[in-house]
């Protein structure tokens, strides 16, 4: 049978309180659960966290698994540093657990750009690099060819010479139609 840390959810509508408990994953959410290892309030300000770290310490060891928000919490509240160092056999008595997590910033519209903004950066520093590396390499192999460059070079040449004379044409067609109309 396998075992998740997850929530319960409790309270009102519009008001929950959610249980962390040990249960089987096949289960529902607010199904049936093994065991109720603490509670989490988000609704208070700064939300609130109680564990019995003993039982959690427990079924962790037993091999159940903490969902995503469960783990979160866990790291929040500085549960997981502490049981990582009680696994390895390290000293864990000057670490304490906080009840109470403080709310995260709002991002804003205007923090989500800056953020996006930072991370096209990046990424466009990322792709140019291996560009560089790859420019630098075929160098060698561009500068044995510059007969190749100097003929693309001559075709292109005069199709860019005879668009000007095309588009000259019409303009002299409008001053002899104005020389026409006077």
């Amino acid at each position: 049978m396998a075992v998740h840390i997850r929530l319960r959810r409790m309270g009102k509508k519009k008001q929950p309180f959610y249980r962390i408990v040990a249960a089987d994953h096949r289960r529902a959410r607010d199904g049936r659960f093994l065991e109720i290892l603490g509670t989490y309030n988000p609704m208070t300000v700064p939300a609130k966290v109680t564990l019995f770290e003993e039982k959690v310490t427990k079924w962790l060891n037993d091999g159940a698994e903490p969902s995503e928000t469960v783990s979160t919490l866990f790291t929040q509240i500085g549960f997981t540093e502490k049981y990582l160092k009680l696994k390895k056999g390290e000293d864990v008595s000057s670490i304490e657990i906080r009840t109470e997590i403080t709310e995260r910033r709002k991002k804003t519209k205007g923090m989500k750009k800056a953020v996006a903004a930072e991370a096209e950066a990046k990424k466009t520093k990322a792709e140019e690099a291996p560009a560089k590396a790859a420019a630098e390499e075929s160098a060698p192999a561009e500068e044995a060819a510059p007969a190749e460059k100097a003929a693309i070079a001559e075709e292109a040449a005069p199709v860019e010479k005879a668009a000007p004379a095309e588009e000259a044409a019409p303009a002299e067609k409008a001053d002899s139609k104005k020389e026409d109309k006077e």
